[in-house]
């Protein structure tokens, strides 16, 4: 392929400016970017097998799907596109950066909310706005995928969760009144708690291994 192109100057600061990456890591994950397209300017979503670490992971189609969806790359509509430039790739992948308490606490509950978002997007597949308990069985069955007997597993746990977020969210139902499902509010009420800034990352965004590169 030979020596892969650097980026301007001027497109690191933008880039510094827009994702929180530093220009060192920057500059390493376009290399990165360029080894798994094959040299191209954008990529698709089968560049994403040549990762070994993430094909361990049980929702490895929900995370390469996000990379390709409309909605974390600030487009206005629902569903996917083709293909992804250098710039997607970063603004997706900046959502799963390790956040450390060296940051403001605005900036903290900011970077919270964007992740949470991103979380929510993955749980919401048909993008109206909600997840419901067929979303919720689908991905705890990917989560489960490695037991056994997964099918009836995941549909109880995914009936309790949905009646305890019903119960976080909006009080004790009556016996005839249906939770139709799990907005972004109720989802971000659970989930207040969870230091997700801190804990939201998989193990081949990590700036120190070398395994995107094989």
């Amino acid at each position: 392929m030979g020596s892969s192109p650097s980026l301007p100057a001027w497109e690191i600061r933008n880039l510094v400016n827009t994702t929180g990456f530093t220009s060192e890591q920057i500059e390493i994950l376009h290399k990165r970017f360029l080894h798994l397209t094959d040299g191209k300017a954008t990529m698709r979503k089968d560049c994403f097998d040549n990762i070994p670490d993430l094909e361990c992971n049980p929702i490895k189609s929900r995370i390469v799907n996000a990379f390709f969806d409309r909605r974390n790359l600030g487009l206005q509509s629902n569903g996917t596109v083709d293909e992804i430039t250098f710039e997607n790739f970063l603004t997706t992948l900046s959502f799963f950066q390790h956040m450390d308490d060296n940051h403001t606490k605005e900036d903290l509950e900011y970077y919270k909310t964007e992740k949470l978002q991103f979380l929510f997007h993955m749980y919401d597949t048909n993008g109206d706005g909600k997840i419901s308990l067929e979303e919720l069985r689908e991905i705890i069955d990917e989560l489960l995928s490695r037991t056994s007997n997964t099918e009836k597993t995941s549909s109880s746990i995914a009936d309790a969760a949905m009646l305890e977020a019903a119960n976080i969210c909006v009080g004790q139902l009556e016996p005839d009144e249906l939770y139709e499902g799990i907005t972004f509010n109720d989802f971000f009420k659970i989930m207040q708690d969870i230091k997700i800034e801190s804990k939201m990352h998989v193990r081949f965004l990590n700036m120190d291994t070398t395994a995107i590169c094989k």
